[in-house]
This record gives structure tokens, sequence and C-alpha cells, in this order.
């Protein structure tokens, strides 16, 4: 009688290397000063790209094709309501302020990162984790937890991305469409620097950064 050996899936023993390289390259670079951090951060770009494309998926696998993506547009609009919920809310309590560096650049880079952040937790992470852990929820746990770490010491910003992790995984899942998702998070990041004091967030900063945030005096 004959006895079938099961094989792991494709790749499943390179996950846990490839989690933590890429992960352990992320946090290291986001604590280092602003100088190498400028240096390193293309660097740690291309090396969580090819970790991604080595495995050679197709674009709607990764979520930059037409699937999706009609369907989950629906997400741009419903994030506009919110935001405009928010800044309602901000202004009545008297929170809401300028942006920071609030020019067409800094904004159009910032929602380059948001789309890039989205293909990070949702083409590099949760399919390693999927085949590492024993169901989708618990990978989509998780990832949600590691992607609202990286934000840390930023309490605040870690709270939101704890939340929009989890959102933006469950959308993931049914649109498979990063588009949406990515300018979804660009919109609602703008909006959260707004409508929640510099003092908490630090403008955004994570990492290093947020304990080195000193605040601009006013008039300045």
């Amino acid at each position: 009688m004959s006895h079938v050996v099961s094989r792991p899936e494709p790749g499943s023993a390179r996950d846990p290397i490839e989690l933590a390289l890429a992960y352990g390259l992320i946090v290291f670079v986001l604590w280092m000063p602003a100088l190498p951090q400028r240096i390193l951060s293309p660097v740690a770009l291309v090396v969580t790209l090819v970790i991604v494309l080595a495995r050679r998926p197709n674009w709607d696998e990764l979520g930059v094709g037409w699937r999706g993506l009609v369907p989950s547009l629906w997400i741009l609009p419903a994030a506009i309501v919110l935001a405009i919920t928010s800044l309602l809310v901000a202004q009545r309590i008297g929170t809401l302020h300028p942006l920071f560096k609030g020019d067409f650049k800094h904004i159009a880079g910032y929602v380059v990162w948001t789309l890039y952040q989205q293909f990070l937790l949702n083409d590099l992470f949760m399919p390693r984790l999927k085949r590492l852990l024993t169901s989708e929820s618990v990978a989509v746990g998780v990832a949600t937890v590691l992607f609202a770490a990286a934000h840390l010491p930023n309490l605040w910003l870690a709270g939101a991305t704890l939340v929009w992790g989890a959102i933006s995984c469950a959308l993931f899942r049914r649109y498979r469409n990063l588009y949406a998702l990515g300018l979804a998070q660009g919109l609602l990041g703008v909006c959260f620097a707004v409508c929640v004091p510099d003092a908490l967030h630090h403008h955004l900063r994570v990492g290093l950064g947020y304990l080195r945030y000193h605040a601009t005096p006013p008039g300045r």
C-alpha cells in the first residue's frame, strides 16, 4: 500500500524568511535618523518590491489590474464622506488646523506612499501569513498588528492604522484591487493630519522621527 506524502505549498519555506527580512528592514529604516533614512528608504522599497515580484504574480493577483476596480470605487466616496464629517467635527471642537507642508508635491508623495503601504500589506505580508497560519482571519489579524506596530511609537496613528489595516485587508480580499484602497488611505491620512493636533501625531511621523519631533513655534 503506497503512502501519499503531502508537499508544502511551493515557496512556503521562504515565507518566514521573506517576512522577517521585509518587516525587519522596514522597521530598521523607520528608526534611522533622517539622513540615513533618506538613503536607505529606496533600498527598502526595491528589496520589498523584489520579494513580491520574485514569485511572478500577475497584475490581477497584485491588485493593480482591472479586476475589481469598478466595484471597489465606492470606497472613495465613502472615504470622502468620512473625511468631510471628520473635518466638520474637528472644526466644531477646535482641533482643525492647516496641513504641515500642504503643497502638491508633498501631498502627492504621501498618496504614492499610501498606495505602496497597501501593496506591502496585501501583496507582501498577507499572502505569506496566509500560507503560514491556520486561517485567513488569523492572518488578517497578524498582518493588521504588524501594520499598526510599524507606526509606533505614534500611538494615535498606530490606533488608526490598526482599524484601517483590518478594513483594508477585508476590502482587498473582496475586490482584489489596490487603487481605491491606496487613494482612500491617502485621503484619510491627510484628514487625520489636519483634524488631530500636531502635538499628538507629530506630523504623522513614526519611529525615531516621532521622538525627535519639535513643534514649530506659532507664526513660523
